[in-house]
């Protein structure tokens, strides 16, 4: 089976005007990365804006790979930028909750109009990325008891500030859709 080069690359699949919008949701994940550097010791609270923007971008390009290509590009920034301390680990940390949003967007494209789908997407997705943190700690020689405790900590606060970031996604979706400002169309499968 010959593939045309539109099917070859992820971005040949967006238009300019969705590319744009994918653009500016990874954009405004880095400014918030960098704006919450701020030492308020809740773990986990950097995981609000970033599930917000990933949801958001699936809900506004309905499309296969959307909130994958977000994730992309704000893991190369991020580990451009320096803000990733545990070196080339940044991209697990951005790409595994990304393709569990666009996995939820392929069995159930709707989604992110929904409360509770969107909530329950984003709280696992948060809570599966805090467990990318597991296997470092695990290989470098931690106690598995105390990696144990705190994984379960961990991804219990993602989960908690993810799902409070996913309870605004539906009524933003629904409203957008509402005046114009973004398809209603299904997700395109290719």
């Amino acid at each position: 089976m010959m593939h045309t080069p539109e099917r070859m690359f992820l971005w040949r699949r967006f238009t300019l005007r969705e590319g744009i919008l994918l653009g500016f949701c990874a954009t405004f994940i880095i400014l918030a990365r960098a704006g919450l550097r701020l030492h308020l010791h809740l773990p986990g609270h950097v995981m609000f804006f970033t599930m917000f923007f990933f949801l958001l971008a699936r809900g506004c390009v309905p499309k296969t790979g959307s909130a994958t290509l977000v994730g992309l590009i704000v893991s190369l920034a991020s580990f451009l930028l320096g803000m990733g301390t545990k070196g080339p680990a940044v991209f697990v940390k951005f790409l595994l909750p990304a393709l569990l949003v666009d996995c939820a967007g392929y069995i159930f494209p709707a989604f992110v109009t929904s409360v509770v789908a969107c909530v329950l997407v984003g709280s696992v997705s948060a809570a599966v990325r805090a467990l990318s943190d597991t296997w470092i700690e695990w290989l470098s020689g931690m106690d598995t008891e105390i990696v144990l405790q705190k994984t379960i900590i961990t991804a219990s606060l993602f989960a908690l500030y993810a799902g409070l970031s996913a309870l605004a996604v539906p009524s933003i979706i629904r409203r957008l859709q509402r005046n114009g400002l973004i398809d209603q169309g299904e997700d395109e499968k290719r």
